[in-house]
């Protein structure tokens, strides 16, 4: 099957993680609604490999923050495309956002995520 995937990652401060934990499981909830099949972050742990860029350096975090790592699978780029709408679309996201993004500091800062949709390279 040629699933479709979102991927994001960005940084965030440690004394916002619980806040964040409690707005994400409202937007998965959003996602899954209209299309995603599955919507899942971590929360980095083991950054560094020698001989790579890590993450950290990548996004340029301080040492107060830490990295989420997430994607949301599709089953086709088509219902991404799809559920990219209807999410813009709901209410309910709209209100979910404005904390993340209209506090002083915001929760994390969206000009520091990185973004991207897969297709499928390899299915082993």
């Amino acid at each position: 099957m040629n699933h479709y995937l979102d991927g994001f990652v960005f940084p965030i401060h440690k004394s916002k993680l619980d806040t964040y934990h409690k707005i994400a499981h409202q937007i998965a909830k959003i996602w899954k609604e209209h299309g995603a099949m599955s919507y899942q972050e971590f929360v980095g742990d083991e950054l560094k490999l020698a001989g790579t860029l890590s993450f950290m350096d990548g996004l340029q975090s301080g040492p107060d923050e830490c990295i989420i790592f997430g994607w949301l699978t599709f089953k086709s780029k088509e219902d991404r495309d799809k559920a990219h709408q209807l999410v813009a679309a709901d209410s309910r996201i709209k209100a979910i956002e404005a904390p993340l993004f209209n506090t002083e500091p915001m929760i994390f800062d969206p000009k520091r995520m990185m973004f991207g949709g897969f297709k499928v390279f390899n299915n082993h």
